[in-house]
């Protein structure tokens, strides 16, 4: 394997050319004329050029070092900038897509929230919204997805970042006029009415593992279910024109269940923390923490 060169010695060349004086150079590099002398010899020997030659009491450069100075000044110049602090953020003049990973609700709930605080922002930005079929961060780790929101689970890779957006409940959903409107709603006539359930892949479909069916099972009850749906969109289409009903998480489909009867659940069930995922790579870039701060006010308005 070929020794990699010594880029510090580009700073030395580029400071030793532009002075033309190895006592000048040492000065500006804060280095000691001998530090500098044996930087000049290795620099000489790394070119196979002087470089630098005694012309009277000063010295002079080759034409090779001539050449050379005016490549090596852009090449120090570049390597300064890319290693200075990122510049501030002009949002007017910032043109990007930004790919955000989320469930059915989420964009009918936050989106217009969100889409016109960017517009108002940095109408130059774009937003794509992608469906969310399941919790894995590939997308996140290869790049396809900037934003992912979701609960954060087992599935989730440790490298991903992750932030609480807001907590959120499991509320009953049936149309209007629906019987457990009327009277009293206890576990057991909860249970009994026939329910949609929610399962985004078939092993899913396991209810015991669902929050509401853990917390009517102690009580001897279990929902009777008729049918299972992958969203909680279908969820409510089916309750917004049947006798069915859905249970669903309530900020997350608050414009979804508009004209339905929503009710507190008859069961102590486990709030969920819906969180802004992201891979750590974006962590510093000044645009993708814009956007995650748009997102959160959002969320939290």
């Amino acid at each position: 394997m070929a020794t990699l060169p010594d880029l510090n010695l580009l700073i030395t060349l580029d400071v030793l050319l532009s002075e033309g004086s190895v006592a000048k150079a040492a000065r500006r590099l804060r280095l000691s004329p001998s530090a500098m002398s044996r930087a000049l010899a290795r620099l000489r020997e790394v070119t196979g050029d002087p470089l630098l030659v005694r012309a009277g009491r000063g010295l002079v450069p080759t034409p090779h070092a001539l050449d050379l100075r005016e490549r090596v000044a852009p090449l120090v110049r570049e390597a300064e900038a890319v290693l200075r602090p990122a510049e501030g953020l002009d949002l007017a003049r910032l043109t990007r897509t930004f790919t955000l990973r989320t469930r059915e609700g989420f964009v009918e709930s936050f989106g217009v929230a969100l889409v016109n605080r960017v517009a108002r922002e940095a109408p130059g930005v774009r937003l794509r919204f992608a469906p969310k079929p399941d919790k894995g961060s590939t997308p996140l780790r290869d790049g396809a997805v900037d934003l992912e929101t979701g609960v954060v689970g087992d599935s989730m890779g440790p490298e991903v970042r992750a932030q609480a957006l807001f907590r959120d409940r499991f509320v009953g959903v049936a149309r209007t006029g629906h019987p457990l409107g009327q009277g009293p709603l206890t576990p057991a006539r909860f249970a009994a009415a026939r329910h949609i359930a929610v399962a985004r892949r078939e092993h899913d479909a396991d209810r015991r593992h669902a929050p509401v069916d853990a917390a009517l099972e102690p009580l001897g009850l279990t929902r009777d279910v008729a049918v299972i749906v992958g969203d909680f969109s279908a969820a409510l289409t089916l309750a917004r024109a049947t006798d069915l009903v859905a249970t669903v998480p309530e900020r997350h489909t608050l414009t979804l269940r508009e004209g339905l009867f929503s009710f507190a659940l008859p069961v102590d069930v486990p709030e969920i923390t819906v969180s802004l995922l992201w891979h750590p790579r974006l962590d510093a870039d000044p645009a993708h923490r814009w956007l995650r701060g748009c997102v959160r006010e959002v969320c939290a308005a």
